[in-house]
């Protein structure tokens, strides 16, 4: 199984460069062609979550030295653009150990109770939020969905997978491109504040954002999915 990705990305890569043969630009188009294959073959060997992992063909990377003051632009810029949310605990914006950005938005700001759907008065806040992700281009987006203890949990599991879903279609309807956005959902797992089971603890209805930066030589860890985030 070991020997399966190597061959599949020179079998791949092979036709790629013969179909091109008599094509002027052939070299430019080629190597455009063997990136995306290579990106979706790392990309999907690292997360099973929701989400067209594409590396290299879709964001660039950013060099070691620069990520961050690259990730401290972007901060400062998502806090000052969403200031009067934060002002309003309606959502939190954290710089986490590797350089990522955690944005956490309280469910309840965003869903009705047992809903999917986006509530209307949040529409401006996402959007917000993607019109600063789309200028920072060089970052995966992962969409994390979690929820309270209460109701089953498969309920819990299937319903932040829907809001994960929701945020990310929302961000992508935005003109976030949808090859930078992985979206999962983890039910009850990763509570930010322990409790018992059914209880109905708000600070555990949550959506989180994390916002990694694609490193260069190290891209493929962007689309690792984030640890557990707590609170």
């Amino acid at each position: 199984m070991k020997l399966f990705k190597p061959l599949l990305i020179s079998t791949l890569v092979v036709g790629i460069a013969g179909c091109a043969t008599d094509d002027p630009n052939r070299r430019a188009k080629t190597g455009a062609g063997i990136g995306a294959v290579v990106g979706a073959v790392i990309g999907n060997s690292v997360s099973h979550a929701r989400g067209a992992p594409i590396v290299g063909a879709v964001v660039g990377a950013i060099a070691g030295g620069a990520v961050g003051n690259y990730m401290d632009k972007q901060q400062r810029e998502l806090e000052q653009q969403l200031a009067e949310e934060a002002q309003n605990n309606e959502l939190q914006i954290v710089r986490l150990s590797d350089n990522s950005l955690k944005i956490g938005l309280a469910s309840d700001v965003s869903f009705d109770i047992g809903s999917a759907t986006l509530r209307p008065e949040a529409l401006d806040t996402y959007g917000k939020i993607a019109n600063i992700l789309k200028s920072y281009d060089k970052t995966v987006i992962h969409v994390v969905g979690h929820t309270d203890t209460s109701g089953s949990s498969d309920f819990n599991q299937n319903l932040s997978v829907n809001r994960a879903a929701s945020v990310g279609s929302y961000l992508g309807q935005s003109g976030v491109p949808q090859t930078r956005i992985r979206e999962e959902g983890r039910g009850e797992r990763e509570l930010a504040v322990r409790t018992a089971d059914n209880v109905k603890e708000a600070r555990n209805r949550r959506v989180d954002i994390v916002l990694k930066p694609v490193v260069e030589g190290n891209e493929q860890a962007a689309w690792t999915p984030p640890p557990y985030l707590g609170g």
